[in-house]
């Protein structure tokens, strides 16, 4: 058991945050998404909401100051998703840099088939989907 760490982060998903290196990115995926078809490796959060264990990884993950963006979501053809208003209140609050921006959802697709890992959530908001690029400690 370790201090200060959130339950709902899993053994599995620490070690991977722990071994992914600056650049790599980690695709925090809501309930709809192809995870098991979509190529990284997936990690299981099944009944997690998208909100909570987003607050948890930025307490630990940092975003990449370098990149021009660090935090990318799935553009929807029917405006823009609610959970994202959740999302900038946890981002602004967790990570002063945080650039945000949104792209379409194949576009998404492809660019999450290259990502260090996938987790899949039980967030059943449409469009909840999110690219975190990680940073390094200063």
């Amino acid at each position: 058991m370790l201090k200060g760490i959130s339950p709902l982060l899993s053994p599995e998903l620490l070690k991977v945050l722990c071994e992914m290196g600056h650049g790599d990115e980690i695709v925090l995926a809501d309930a709809n998404y192809p995870v098991c078809s979509s190529g990284p490796k997936v990690i299981r959060a099944d009944g997690l909401a998208m909100p909570g264990l987003l607050e948890a990884i930025l307490k630990l993950f940092p975003l990449d100051t370098y990149a021009k963006e660090n935090v990318i979501l799935m553009a929807s053809n029917e405006g823009r998703p609610e959970i994202w208003d959740k999302y900038e209140e946890i981002l602004k609050a967790s990570e002063e840099d945080a650039r945000i921006t949104a792209i379409e959802r194949f576009d998404f697709y492809r660019r999450a088939s290259n990502a260090y890992a996938v987790v899949a959530t039980g967030e059943r908001a449409l469009y909840a989907n999110i690219i975190l690029k990680k940073g390094v400690i200063k």
